[in-house]
């Protein structure tokens, strides 16, 4: 199996515009807007939306709310309907960010991590979780 590097989440609810620049069922190229970011790393984010977006779209994500606009393309990996018809929330792993962007994020993250430790996910390694195999649901 692939092990791959955890990037820090930081959970602060920033919210973001999206415009869907690919689908395959001709989804209208314009801003989406009233959409938050739950979850935000280097490598994707996990947003809620009032639209259902298809897995595989591509979008590309706007936030004011991240010290300065950063924009990033981003596939939609997956979608889970929250109230239906009203809310969703997609996954969406990054694929179009310049270095620049990821900089800019990457310095967000570390501050937020440094000011506010309460922001950030806990993340279990592989070894931990298969402990947690006995707990409680």
């Amino acid at each position: 199996m692939e092990e791959r590097e955890i990037a820090p989440k930081i959970d602060e609810g920033n919210e973001i515009t999206i415009t869907v620049v690919f689908d395959e069922n001709n989804f209208p190229k314009e801003k989406i807007i009233d959409n938050y970011a739950k979850d935000i790393s280097t490598g994707g984010a996990k947003i809620q939306t009032h639209i259902l977006l298809s897995v595989y779209n591509l979008i590309e994500l706007e936030s004011e709310g991240i010290q300065q606009l950063i924009n990033a393309i981003g596939k939609v990996n997956r979608i889970k309907v929250i109230i239906e018809d009203e809310s969703y929330e997609a996954s969406v792993e990054f694929c179009g960010f310049t270095s620049e962007a990821i900089k800019k994020l990457e310095d967000y993250i570390s501050w937020k991590q440094k000011t506010n430790p309460e922001l950030f996910k806990k993340e279990l390694s592989p070894t931990d979780s298969d402990n947690l195999s006995g707990a409680e649901t």
